[in-house]
């Protein structure tokens, strides 16, 4: 079947951006098309092994939420409010005359509040228990990201968090994407967050193997497909998109940057954390989501990849796209720019394939000087320097611990 089945297809009319590469939109699209690494030694991780990170520049909650509403937020929460308001202000929607029982929120994460977690069972652990906040437990609950985007734009409807790890983002769209096409809200707020830069994770990943060590070149440090990769940069990050039914979206005139066409998603059943080593599941979800947006695999011409820069990953993604579509794929990573934001990942590049196919342009996979020759499949990985043209069908991929992978089909708004 050749050809994309709009009727499945719903539409991106606003965005919400806070991540390594800025914040907003248009702060986002410029420095990933720069292709310059947001990475650099981090002064709360001073005296770690691994003292390296992708933080938020500039982010200021008091000035962006309100001390009142700041103080009682853990960051992950604070990041994804922030990003839910800019897109529903980019969206041009209004939320004293919306619906707001029609309105929902899924939005992925996975380690929660883990940074306040850390923080209050260290006082607790000092012999200090009454000192421990009576906010501990609402700040680190992953369900109240969710909650709190609902009751701070008043949203009604259903809400809830996805939690497949680094792919939670990406599981977070497409369950968004099922609600609008079953008629179970009219408009959606869906995406992911995370900000767990906390020793104690860091101190967890980097025992896996997981970080880069290149602790004396940050910039350098995430380099996706690259033959000296070593691991990821961890990041923070939030992106919160819009989501709207086609046909209401342009009855409305919205903007739409692109339209979510396809997703779908599968379970390796093969290890804690690592992927498949031929990559059948992600050639599997991949193939499904093709299958649901009625899309051929020589049709799509780009694909923004989960590449996390860690030896394992890279080489298996490379062998699922290859599997599915060949060479033909313009393939971009931009982990490079923004480190690994975890469970926001799938949200972020999701974000980034839409702005592709809105602007005409891919970014480069940053850092990369040498392909891996070890990657025994073919694949056109982006580098150096943006590709401009125009892109009608694009992919963005996800994977996480346990197994688990998501796909997201996006084409350019008819």
């Amino acid at each position: 079947m050749s050809g994309v089945a709009r009727g499945r297809g719903v539409a991106v009319t606003g965005m919400g951006l806070v991540t390594p590469a800025g914040i907003g939109v248009e702060e986002n699209w410029r420095r990933v098309l720069s292709g310059v690494s947001a990475a650099a030694t981090d002064p709360e991780l001073k005296g770690e092994k691994v003292d390296i990170s992708c933080r938020v520049p500039g982010f200021d909650p008091t000035a962006e939420l309100g001390r009142r509403t700041a103080w009682k937020l853990d960051r992950f929460t604070q990041l994804a409010v922030v990003g839910a308001r800019q897109a529903v202000a980019d969206a041009a929607l209004d939320t004293g005359s919306w619906d707001c029982t029609r309105v929902g929120v899924v939005i992925g994460n996975s380690l929660g509040g883990a940074s306040t977690l850390e923080k209050q069972l260290r006082t607790y652990c000092a012999g200090t228990p009454e000192d421990v906040s009576a906010l501990m437990i609402p700040m680190s609950m992953v369900n109240m990201v969710a909650g709190y985007v609902a009751m701070d734009l008043r949203i009604h409807g259903p809400s809830l968090v996805t939690a497949t790890a680094c792919a939670s983002g990406a599981s977070a769209i497409g369950t968004a994407r099922e609600w609008l096409l079953s008629g179970l809200c009219d408009v959606v707020l869906a995406g992911g967050t995370e900000s767990a830069i906390s020793p104690g994770t860091l101190n967890g990943l980097s025992r896996m193997g997981a970080l880069s060590g290149r602790t004396d070149d940050p910039g350098a440090a995430s380099r996706p497909f690259a033959a000296d990769r070593d691991g990821f940069v961890a990041g923070e990050g939030a992106a919160i998109l819009v989501l709207e039914r086609c046909a209401d979206a342009t009855a409305r005139g919205a903007r739409r940057y692109a339209d979510i066409a396809g997703f779908s998603a599968t379970s390796d059943a093969h290890h804690a954390t690592a992927p498949h080593p031929r990559g059948e599941g992600l050639a599997r979800a991949l193939r499904a989501a093709l299958d649901d947006a009625g899309v051929l695999p020589d049709e799509v011409e780009h694909v923004n990849a989960h590449g996390t820069s860690t030896p394992m990953n890279d080489l298996t993604e490379a062998r699922a796209l290859h599997s599915v579509l060949g060479a033909g794929a313009a393939v971009t990573s931009t982990k490079g720019v923004t480190g690994h934001t975890l469970a926001a990942a799938g949200a972020v590049e999701a974000a980034y394939t839409a702005l592709s196919l809105y602007h005409g342009a891919i970014p480069p996979t940053a850092n990369v000087q040498s392909l891996d020759p070890s990657i025994d499949v073919e694949i056109d990985v982006v580098t150096g320097s943006a590709r401009h043209r125009p892109i009608s069908v694009a992919a963005s991929t996800s994977l996480g611990f346990g197994g688990h992978n998501a796909a997201l089909v996006l084409t350019v708004a008819a």
